[in-house]
């Protein structure tokens, strides 16, 4: 990278860390209109963003765009300016008795951090920017935003839009290559938020740690889902299809494989299949459907498919219009389901991010949670079934990020609860006031009464009996 870009990075570091300390303390009104600035940055621009993305992706629908990266975030700043004042209230909290009884008081306050860098990945490029934003500004920081390289287009209008709502001391877009992605981690922030995969996680982690900056990382893996021999399988087809050929699969929570009981295995498959289906009847020409980002992410893909079936892996490709995508330069791919899958299979060992669907099946449910177990843990889990029993034995005895039950992916949407990874899916979470909190210093705060509490309670030298006394107290 060259020095002059290393030069800009640091200089705007310095403009938003040096005007962040100048204007402490902002009061909460500086805060909502930064956030209402922020929203009316991504809701003015959103048919321009949603053509960007549809050019950087060779296609992209703008309904979905306007629903995943537009409204969606949209929906994450109306959230924060509405629960903003309360979040912002200091906490009271007790004291040792009987150190109440004598004027002494406890608080913690929640003091915004400065600032926070924003690295923000391609697959949903305006709301995995934006939307941590809205938190970000609602705990009273400053922020510099490094988008992907891979949606060229969509980071370069950020880049050139933001100006227009934000002085460059509130918030910064910086673009560039990868070596200017390793940079931007690398720089001494007061805390930096990532959206990516775990490989690339752990060396922002690294590069973070040296600056003993706190990181939060949202990254991804294998989101399982578990179906019960109680789930309804035709609805539950239909729902994981949508959430398996929203975005063509390139979601961090798309769920990853279906855990299925063997003797239900066709009828699962088939609810998928019927999903598909109704909701993309063809798939080359259609507007809905997005194309894989990549030349290089689709060959991936077809590897994967390829590896699998090389395996012997039963290769179920879901065309219902029976077209042909041999030649076309369009980067369609149909979802691609896989049976009598292995841990071998190169679709069973990584995160997966397109429209490839491996199934495996159990005999007992416990095959299944056992499973889960044994890997990393996922950033989304997704139990289809009635069984409230069951479910709760999935639920209880499994770990991961978040959970969906009879859907998928739709946990993130709620703004009241906390998005975030366990291990390798990630550390932290934002949405929510636990966002909030993740953006802001927790400022222990006592305030000690006029009377001597260390002589009274015997703290204070000589100690004596007074002493003792408090010791044992103390110990009971």
């Amino acid at each position: 990278m060259a020095d002059n870009k290393q030069a800009e990075l640091d200089r705007i570091l310095k403009v938003q860390r040096d005007s962040f300390t100048a204007d402490r303390p902002e009061s909460i009104s500086v805060r909502k209109d930064r956030i209402k600035r922020a929203m009316a940055l991504v809701k003015e621009n959103g048919e321009a963003f949603s053509a960007a993305m549809s050019a950087d992706f060779g296609h992209r629908s703008t309904s979905q765009s306007m629903i995943t990266d537009i409204a969606a975030t949209v929906g994450a700043g109306k959230h924060a300016l509405k629960h903003i004042d309360q979040w912002a209230k200091p906490e009271k909290r007790k004291v040792q008795f009987p150190l109440g009884l004598l004027g002494a008081k406890a608080e913690l306050r929640y003091e915004p951090k400065g600032v926070i860098g924003i690295l923000s990945p391609w697959n949903f490029p305006v709301q995995l920017a934006y939307g941590p934003l809205m938190q970000v500004l609602a705990a009273g920081n400053r922020s510099m935003i490094k988008p992907s390289e891979f949606t060229e287009r969509t980071s370069d209008l950020m880049a050139e839009l933001t100006p227009k709502y934000f002085a460059e001391e509130e918030v910064a877009v910086i673009t560039g290559a990868p070596e200017v992605a390793q940079a931007f981690s690398s720089m001494p922030f007061d805390h930096l938020v990532f959206t990516g995969s775990t490989a690339t996680g752990r060396k922002v982690m690294e590069a973070a740690s040296k600056n003993l900056v706190p990181v939060t990382l949202e990254l991804g893996g294998k989101s399982p889902v578990i179906m019960g021999r109680s789930a309804n399988f035709e609805q539950a087809g239909e729902r994981i299809a949508l959430g398996k050929m929203m975005n063509a699969g390139q979601i961090c929570l798309a769920p990853d494989y279906m855990y299925v009981p063997e003797d239900k295995q066709d009828e699962a498959v088939g609810g998928v299949v019927a999903g598909v289906e109704a909701m993309y009847p063809t798939l080359l020409e259609n507007d809905d459907y997005a194309s894989v980002v990549s030349d290089r992410h689709y060959a991936r893909l077809q590897e994967m498919v390829a590896d699998a079936a090389e395996k012997g892996a039963e290769v179920v490709e879901v065309n219902p219009a029976e077209e042909d995508f041999s030649n076309t330069n369009s980067r369609k791919m149909p979802l691609t389901i896989l049976k009598n899958v292995t841990d071998d299979m190169d679709a069973m060992q990584e995160e997966i991010f397109g429209p490839v669907l491996p199934v495996k099946t159990y005999g007992s449910i416990d095959e299944a949670v056992d499973y889960v177990n044994q890997n990393d843990h996922p950033l989304g889990l997704y139990y289809f079934g009635h069984d409230e029993a069951e479910r709760e034995r999935v639920l209880t005895k499994t770990s991961s990020g978040g959970v969906t039950t009879n859907d998928v992916i739709f946990h993130i949407s709620m703004e009241e609860l906390p998005f975030g990874g366990v291990g390798p899916s990630g550390m932290g979470a934002y949405h929510a006031v636990e966002g909030f909190k993740e953006f802001s210093h927790a400022r222990a705060v006592y305030h000690q009464p006029k009377i001597d509490i260390a002589k009274l309670g015997g703290f204070k030298p000589p100690y004596g009996k007074a002493t003792e006394k408090a010791v044992a107290g103390m110990m009971k």
